[in-house]
């Protein structure tokens, strides 16, 4: 009886090991502004919810001021642990008026690339009935990967 010998599966990380790597199906539209998956190898950083206040914890007037400083809030803490936008496989924004949300779409993006430039990790909007910080409108996590 011969036995054979499993065929390795290629990796995703074979040739490109230094950043997460974008999950795209095959045959599946392209999101905007977002991804549908990421995968990654290395040491995780994970951050509290982020909302926007400054470092004297004064909370920012407006939905797109305050995404703006969570954003940058999130970049802060990620850059103590080594890491960049660069690194963010996933983000949770949980937001208190999902119209709000919707109708800033515009003005967030622009927000968004400001903050993290023009990498889209998988992300997750969730309508919620209020935050901790009552001033807040949005609450972000973020995980990030950083290669080893």
């Amino acid at each position: 009886m011969t036995t054979t010998k499993p065929v390795p599966v290629p990796s995703l990380f074979e040739e490109r090991d230094e950043l997460p790597v974008t999950l795209q199906p095959r045959g599946w539209p392209r999101p905007a502004g977002y991804a549908n998956g990421m995968s990654a190898k290395g040491r995780v950083i994970v951050t509290g919810g982020m909302i926007g206040c400054d470092v004297m914890e004064n909370v920012v007037d407006g939905f797109v001021a305050q995404v703006r400083l969570a954003l940058l809030n999130i970049r802060a803490v990620l850059a103590e642990g080594g890491a960049g936008p660069e690194h963010i496989v996933r983000l949770t924004w949980y937001v208190v008026d999902m119209d709000e949300y919707r109708k800033s779409r515009r003005e967030l993006g622009g927000a968004y690339r400001e903050a993290f430039g023009a990498h889209f990790p998988a992300m997750a909007v969730v309508g919620v009935k209020e935050l901790f910080e009552p001033k807040a409108r949005v609450e972000i996590e973020a995980t990030a990967v950083v290669p080893r």
